[in-house]
């Protein structure tokens, strides 16, 4: 009787692993979400303020350098797939000089605003 019980318990309890896949877990996401339709706004030689207005200020500022904006968002999803997407902006004199990041680049990126 004792190892019909004991080994009941060891099937049980192998058991929830599977049971584990069925439990639902939110999505965490972190960070500057943005979407490309603000990204495809940016153009060089726009002032930080400009920038902000369009992206929003990056969540955590540069301790090192304040003419480098780091954009990071992450996603954990409660699946267990999880993804990051990075932007960096570079300034110069209070004007923004280049982008990179896993984002499109904006096709008119380098077309000056008109001031």
């Amino acid at each position: 009787m004792k190892a019909l019980i004991i080994a009941g318990t060891i099937i049980f309890l192998s058991g929830c692993s599977v049971l584990d896949k069925l439990v639902y877990r939110i999505d965490i996401p972190q960070g500057n979400y943005l979407e490309q339709r603000d990204i495809d706004q940016l153009r060089v030689g726009m002032s930080k303020e400009q920038v902000v207005y369009v992206v929003g200020k990056p969540v955590a500022d540069n301790p090192y350098n304040n003419d480098v904006w780091f954009y990071v968002f992450d996603m954990n999803a409660g699946n267990g797939t999880s993804y990051q997407q990075k932007m960096i902006l570079r300034f110069e004199d209070n004007l923004l000089v280049s982008y990179e990041g896993d984002y499109d680049r904006p096709k008119d990126f380098d077309t000056p605003l008109e001031q």
